[in-house]
């Protein structure tokens, strides 16, 4: 299909938990029953939507993070994966113009939709009202008039009647086109539990739920119509980041932990990894003996307080990653990881679990956030990604604490407005091994990986 025209549109809400998700996967189901090439996106930081939109797909999503990604870098990481693909399905983060502090132009999906050239389809909770729909709807509107708001779909919307009223008075007040509507559709609800969705390795796609769910779409929403609104007329001016030295990455072995307790990771970083030359082992801390032989390990985050006891019980796995540390193996976590290695871990009913003790220090689990949102850590001291003075992007998202008698390695800052809200001191070195509640995209500097790199040349 070389040459056919690209589609792209987001999928954006009035506010979270109108069903983006859902709709997003019954989307890309019914995008591709008509056999079209389909890649899911995510905007935002989020590893949970994005890991059902790649289950129920079969095709990696990715992550388009304004915040941790420079234009020209996440532009360029967008045309890439359209070089083989159809149609873009991107799945807008909280409401429309909800972003980083107050600005609806900075880490939005209205303001990636504009960055990206591509439309807006408003999906809105249409239970419980009528007329007064568009009022939300032409709200939405004339909020940023430069937005290209497309049409709208509307959830939750059961019979046929109550639809044509609603979309009778969204055509006549605000001009714009209803697509169709979704209905309640319970068999189909996503399983979820403290950080947001189950993630989708615990709880397979059931397939006849998202083509049941994507016969629906083709039924109640106009898609011949959506896709003639998302047509692309040009590709956004990018430049893909650049790979990490060759010369060090050849040759090299990373060991990936990759389970039920351990799944969050960016794909785009994994990509940059292996394009370089690095080649991807990956293993189970829940369910292996021990680490494969290697130059590097990642830890990513996920679930390790649910997991605890069965992570506790495998004592053969923490003794060799006990041992790979003592040799010096370049050993990096994020969230999870870091739970992980320390000494024990309380989870949320209150039992202490023994944990690798790699690191001295306790997690415990707590009942509300401990950390929300996009922070800047600049390095304490020379560290595994940014050697002393350098400053990281990323996002925190976490229940737990972890304490212990180590110092810092980063100085954490939470701004909004121009303004820094929170401050606080996070993450440990300790000897080759780097762990933080931080999670990164390495796009943003790919300098970083060449730390890791040279760390791992010299564990050989």
């Amino acid at each position: 299909m070389a040459g056919a025209a690209k589609h792209a549109f987001v999928i954006a809400g009035t506010s979270s938990g109108c069903g983006k998700t859902t709709v997003t996967l019954g989307l890309l189901r019914a995008l591709m029953a008509r056999h079209l090439r389909v890649q899911p996106f995510k905007i935002g930081p989020d590893y949970l939507d994005s890991g059902w939109h790649s289950a129920v797909s079969g095709v990696t999503s990715r992550n388009l993070d304004a915040f941790m990604l420079p234009t020209s870098t996440l532009n360029g990481l967008f045309n890439q994966q359209m070089q083989q693909a159809d149609v873009a399905v991107i799945e807008g983060v909280m409401g429309l113009y909800d972003g980083y502090g107050t600005d609806p132009n900075y880490c939005s999906s209205a303001a990636m939709a504009k960055q990206l050239g591509c439309p807006v389809i408003l999906l809105v909770d249409g239970k419980a009202v009528s007329t007064s729909i568009a009022a939300t709807v032409m709200g939405f509107q004339r909020f940023d008039p430069s937005l290209n708001i497309a049409g709208v779909i509307l959830n939750r919307v059961n019979s046929d009647s109550h639809y044509q009223l609603l979309a009778e008075v969204i055509t006549r007040y605000c001009g714009l086109p209803v697509l169709g509507r979704v209905p309640v559709m319970a068999d189909v609800a996503l399983p979820s539990r403290h950080l947001g969705l189950v993630p989708a390795q615990e709880n397979l796609p059931q397939d006849e739920r998202w083509q049941q769910l994507a016969k629906q779409l083709e039924e109640t929403v106009n898609i011949d119509h959506l896709l003639a609104l998302s047509r692309l007329h040009s590709m956004p001016e990018g430049k893909a980041p650049t790979l990490p030295d060759a010369a060090l990455a050849d040759g090299l072995t990373l060991a990936l932990a990759e389970d039920e307790a351990f799944n969050f990771y960016y794909p785009d970083n994994l990509d940059m990894l292996e394009q370089a030359g690095v080649k991807i082992q990956r293993f189970s801390p829940l369910h292996d003996n021990a680490v494969p032989d290697c130059q590097m390990i990642w830890l990513g985050g996920g679930y390790p307080e649910v997991h605890a006891a069965t992570l506790a019980a495998n004592f053969k796995m923490h003794e060799s990653l006990k041992q790979a540390h003592q040799r010096r193996i370049p050993l990096y976590a994020e969230c999870g990881g870091l739970m992980y290695l320390g000494e024990s871990l309380t989870d949320g009913e209150g039992e202490t679990h023994a944990m690798c003790g790699v690191l001295p220090g306790h997690s415990q689990m707590g009942k509300r956030l401990t950390r929300f949102g996009y922070c800047e850590a600049t390095a304490r001291q020379d560290t595994l990604l940014a050697s002393k003075g350098e400053t990281l992007r990323g996002h925190e998202f976490h229940y737990s604490d972890f304490s212990g008698p180590l110092p810092a390695a980063l100085d954490c800052c939470k701004w909004r407005d121009g303004v820094a809200i929170s401050r606080w001191q996070g993450g440990f070195q300790h000897e080759a091994t780097f762990a933080s509640y931080l999670h990164v995209h390495f796009a943003q500097r790919p300098e970083m990986l060449n730390r890791w790199l040279k760390l791992a040349r010299r564990s050989q």
